[in-house]
């Protein structure tokens, strides 16, 4: 049975990784039996190795001997690719046995956490698991990498970052794993009613692949560029292939800026600290779990560049009067790990 510790953390990556179908956001732990580890095996029917998530179906029987298809899922193509496992691996026709949380609700699906090949190998699907039965194809390196692993290429700000899971302070919003600590907030009415009247049935902002705004965007846990076009610094982001554009040599944006999800970003430096203030926002959302965002917020980032040039954190300061009785402070770093490229995400509904 896997451990208290892997299974935390694989209801932590279905939440903050996936934006998954409605039934999937209201809990993973009331669809899926996070206690229970269970084995099946049949003939793989269907692959579809995608985001927000990896699907596959199983041909099988049941306890009775009666035909059945089970359908399978896991973490998204984005979290596989740097797990080093290809979607050959995994073909139609293969006689395979899984292993995972069974769904509470249905008996012939499961989150997967392991999958043990024709071949004698092994899928470890979870960037926190182990091999089950043999020797794992992929790797969880990327994603349990430490400081010490990180590389300092002379580049300072400007080059690929990487959110890891090697180190505390990954998420600036832990309310997504644990919902008491919503608690934090310096709520006002307003916004403590429009959290109970929140329904993460339907009111999931990222359901059916729906993009993020700021600031909700800047928690997204795949890779971030940061590139230096002169004028304007840009965030490329690999989900939902978002850029965002901050203007460097600009005045504070007027009425005739539109507002957007993203907002109009505009920075400066402060020695070797980039502080990015972000304001025309008309994203409703400060979290993915209720919290509403008002249009008269306003988001101040300060990019700091650690001494070794391998660590990037980030202070967020969130003003919205409509919705905070003070600023809120969020917090969260990258790493700077070798070889990590922004890959494309191509979401599918």
């Amino acid at each position: 049975m896997l451990n208290e510790k892997l299974s935390r953390w694989a209801r932590l990556i279905w939440v903050a990784f996936l934006p998954f179908g409605a039934e999937a956001h209201h809990s993973f732990a009331a669809t899926f039996d996070v206690e229970v580890i269970e084995e099946l095996e049949g003939e793989v029917a269907s692959v579809y190795w995608r985001n927000p998530h990896v699907l596959f179906t199983l041909q099988g029987t049941d306890d009775q001997g009666r035909a059945v298809t089970y359908e399978i899922e896991s973490h998204s193509l984005s979290i596989m690719r740097r797990m080093d496992v290809s979607p050959d691996v995994l073909k139609v026709g293969d006689v395979v046995r899984v292993a995972g949380h069974p769904n509470r609700r249905t008996d012939n699906a499961m989150f997967v956490l392991n999958a043990l090949l024709p071949g004698g190998k092994e899928i470890v699907f979870d960037p926190f698991g182990e091999p089950r039965w043999a020797e794992n194809l992929g790797t969880t390196d990327i994603w349990q990498a430490s400081q010490e692993d990180a590389v300092n290429e002379g580049t300072g700000i400007f080059r690929v970052w990487s959110t890891t899971f090697g180190e505390p302070g990954t998420f600036p919003f832990p309310e997504i794993f644990d919902p008491s600590l919503i608690d934090r907030y310096p709520l006002t009415d307003a916004a403590r009613e429009a959290l109970t009247e929140f329904n993460p049935l339907t009111d999931i902002p990222t359901l059916n692949c729906g993009q993020k705004g700021m600031p909700t965007i800047m928690e997204q846990p795949y890779p971030m560029e940061i590139v230096d076009e002169g004028d304007t610094i840009l965030l490329r982001m690999e989900e939902y292939e978002i850029v965002r554009t901050i203007h460097m040599n600009d005045a504070r944006a007027g009425d005739e800026v539109p507002a957007s999800a993203l907002g109009y970003s505009v920075g400066h430096w402060e020695g070797d600290t980039l502080v990015v203030e972000t304001t025309r926002l008309n994203w409703p959302h400060f979290n993915t779990v209720g919290i509403p965002l008002s249009e008269a917020a306003e988001v101040v980032e300060r990019f700091i560049l650690d001494e070794e040039g391998t660590r990037l954190d980030l202070e967020m300061t969130v003003t919205d009067p409509a919705t905070f009785l003070e600023p809120v402070l969020l917090t969260k770093f990258w790493l700077a790990l070798p070889g990590i490229e922004v890959q494309s995400y191509e979401c599918i509904e």
